[in-house]
């Protein structure tokens, strides 16, 4: 089956620094219900950087326990030295997970062969399906499409997360993806133009807000309702950028606690809590303040 729909690339909560494992179930439980195809635990969204060995893999456990077969489960498991990242596969492989979001390797830069070279080898001390992550911003290096292409042909490399940054790029791609080769977006604001040109689906960080409405574009647009889809996106648009205006996971978080979906809106160094005036925009477009006052 491929990779399409909604898929969630679900934030670490804290809570004194410990990962606080109560709002991670409510989490769970909460998005499991609202039409979402997938969460990915362990992505940039997830703190990765920020945890520890033990907790990599404790997570895993965890979002499985929490998940109880509900939803497919796909964990972030990347990096820039490719021997690690098989180690990291290994222990992945232990847990009940469908496959791994693995990114471009990051600050070394490989060349396109170095790339091609990395993904291959993972794909072959595996039988886990691999998503490709491309974020030229956060690694510095690009992969080009026809590095993408190549990487397709392998039995287990099944999509892509495109967050390439050039929408050239992105369009080449959709309008002539490989076969049997799921396209899906982590560039949230492009989520409409993607299914329209289509992509599959995305892995939305912003999806952690306004979840069902996500689910419903999605719905709309393989309907070929593409009308309505746009009109359900253009509420979407006004709130995306600012839940990365300051970094992720930051805004996500504070938006989590003013739910009440998690305790706290803690992130690890060298991230920090979002600045008051951001607050009270993300307060005045999702109206937290107006919703806990009535609540009240």
């Amino acid at each position: 089956m491929p990779i399409s729909g909604v898929w969630l690339p679900i934030i670490t909560p804290f809570k004194e620094d410990k990962i606080d494992y109560k709002s991670y179930r409510k989490m769970i439980d909460h998005y499991a219900d609202k039409g979402i195809s997938g969460l990915i635990p362990l992505g940039t969204t997830g703190e990765i950087p920020a945890l520890s060995d033990y907790e990599f893999e404790e997570m895993i456990d965890k979002t499985l326990e929490y998940n109880n077969g509900r939803l497919p489960v796909f964990a972030g498991v990347g990096g820039n030295y490719t021997a690690k990242v098989i180690k990291k596969v290994k222990i992945a492989e232990k847990y009940n997970i469908q496959g791994i979001l693995s990114v471009c390797p990051y600050y070394n830069r490989p060349s396109q062969e170095g790339i091609y070279g990395h993904f291959k080898s993972i794909a072959e001390e595996t039988n886990l399906d691999i998503i490709l992550y491309n974020i030229p911003y956060r690694t510095g290096t690009n992969m080009e499409n026809d590095t993408i292409y190549k990487l397709a042909e392998l039995k287990n490399i099944v999509g892509l997360k495109d967050s390439c940054g050039d929408i050239k790029q992105t369009m080449a791609l959709l309008l002539n993806p490989p076969k049997d080769f799921s396209v899906l977006t982590g560039e949230d604001i492009l989520f409409y133009l993607t299914l329209t040109l289509g992509g599959q689906g995305g892995i939305l960080a912003s999806a952690h807000v306004k979840t069902e409405q996500f689910v419903e574009v999605y719905k709309k647009v393989k309907e070929n309702n593409q009308d309505e889809a746009l009109k359900l996106f253009k509420e979407l648009y006004e709130f995306i950028p600012l839940l990365f205006k300051e970094p992720n996971p930051g805004p996500i978080k504070y938006c989590l606690s003013e739910q009440g979906l998690i305790e706290s809106p803690e992130l690890r160094l060298p991230l920090t809590q979002i600045s008051d005036q951001l607050k009270e925009k993300l307060d005045r477009v999702l109206k937290f303040k107006t919703k806990n006052k009535d609540e009240k």
